[in-house]
């Protein structure tokens, strides 16, 4: 059983994995999109989006931090001047990966990772006008001249005129009665 054991392997040994990881994030937030299998796309969402939370912070152990993982220290002042502020409202869910479909020589499912661009806007708790509402009765309170009959509407239907050779009831009481 796997537990405790998170992450996926990938089929690589845990020294070339970390590295794939930093070359690929440095990849990402220097070019902030990138095209790689969804496996590795989902791996790496976590970590940038951990580098770009460390530039939010702004401070110089967060600048330590994240330069100990990048490498490049160009991709690291790009993070800090102009990708974090750009998420100072977000509260995370800078990355996005949208599937692309198969990889034609091994059918390997291939997704795009990028950058989120538009605008967070913070939720405003929306007030809404309370409507008045009448508490429907109780059955106990209802009084039988409380009840209303709710009929179906009645259609107005103009009477055509009939020629029939019956005789109208009225005519056939006025000649019995003769």
């Amino acid at each position: 059983m796997r537990h405790n054991k998170a992450g996926r392997r990938l089929g690589r040994k845990t020294s070339h994995r970390e590295a794939m990881f930093r070359n690929m994030v440095t990849s990402l937030l220097t070019h902030e999109k990138i095209t790689t299998t969804d496996a590795k796309a989902k791996e790496i969402r976590s970590v940038a989006e951990k580098m770009i939370t460390l530039g939010k912070r702004g401070d110089l152990h967060a600048q330590r931090l994240a330069a100990s993982y990048i490498r490049e220290k160009s991709v690291v002042t790009k993070l800090f001047s102009s990708i974090a502020p750009r998420y100072k409202d977000r509260p995370g869910g800078y990355t996005r990966i949208v599937k692309l479909g198969i990889r034609q020589g091994d059918t390997a499912p291939i997704s795009l990772i990028e950058l989120v661009e538009e605008e967070m806007k913070p939720k405003k708790a929306a007030v809404q006008p309370k409507k008045k509402s009448v508490p429907a009765p109780k059955a106990a309170d209802v009084k039988p001249a409380d009840v209303v009959e709710t009929a179906a509407p009645e259609v107005a239907v103009e009477p055509a005129e009939v020629k029939t050779n019956a005789v109208d009831p009225a005519e056939q009481c006025e000649a019995s009665a003769d």
